[in-house]
């Protein structure tokens, strides 16, 4: 592995993904072409020599808020919902794999026949090893968001920084989508984010991302090299921090 680690402003990350990047043009499931986008986007930036670790949602297949607002016991759906994350896990992990880049699965929720379960030291002994982490099925609990989840992971990998990729290049004030004068920010403090309700991540994600001082950088994921770009500190992104 090259040492290209001294250009790098975070050495060890963690990106969250949410299930709807993996569906591409498509209104449901995984889109193997954009799964393998995402795959080189990260191969780009273990090509540097940073650490990386993943949580990924699984909106594309289940969503556990939603399942609830149809009529299932929440506890069950959001069980559901931490499954698709899984099947997400292990389609990414073979789009990585694919491309030589060796990674593990490792699920909050025990299925030995088909990952790892997690063990945070085994985790962080695969990352110094050049290998990329993905863990599946949110923190095992109901009622936490995949969010809540990376926060949590990436505090417990004692990561520099979690790295949010979205459909667009930062934090708006309103879906710039939908409003066409919606303001950008470059930089944002926590609490700025919880006393706007601008609902980057859910609030419990926020809160443990600022009580273990770990900045949250937010760019597109559809952008060709933006994950490389922000890892290095260059591009297009919204930092949260401490720091206003």
């Amino acid at each position: 592995m090259p040492d290209d680690s001294a250009q790098l402003r975070f050495k060890r990350v963690l990106l969250k993904v949410s299930g709807e990047a993996l569906m591409g043009e498509g209104a449901y499931g995984i889109d193997p072409v954009t799964a393998n986008r995402i795959a080189n986007e990260i191969k780009s930036v273990t090509d540097l020599g940073a650490e990386v670790c993943l949580v990924i949602g699984g909106g594309n297949i289940f969503r556990g808020i939603s399942g609830a607002a149809a009529g299932l016991e929440r506890g069950t759906a959001d069980y559901m919902g931490m499954l698709a994350t899984v099947m997400n896990a292990l389609a990414m992990q073979g789009a990585l794999e694919d491309i030589g880049v060796p990674t593990r699965v490792q699920s909050a929720i025990p299925m030995s026949t088909i990952c790892e379960p997690f063990i945070r030291r085994r985790a962080i002994r695969h990352m110094e090893k050049g290998r990329v982490v993905i863990f599946a099925a949110g923190t095992g609990n109901p009622y936490f968001t995949t969010d809540t989840a990376a926060a949590l992971r990436a505090t417990e990998m004692n990561c520099d920084a979690i790295f949010k990729g979205t459909q667009v290049d930062g934090v708006y004030s309103a879906d710039p989508h939908k409003v066409a004068d919606a303001e950008r920010y470059d930089t944002l403090t926590y609490m700025d984010v919880l006393s706007r309700d601008l609902r980057v991540m859910d609030a419990s994600a926020i809160s443990l991302a600022r009580e273990n001082n770990i900045p949250i950088l937010v760019f597109s994921i559809h952008n060709p090299n933006a994950f490389a770009a922000v890892v290095r500190g260059e591009g297009t992104f919204t930092i949260i921090s401490g720091e206003s």
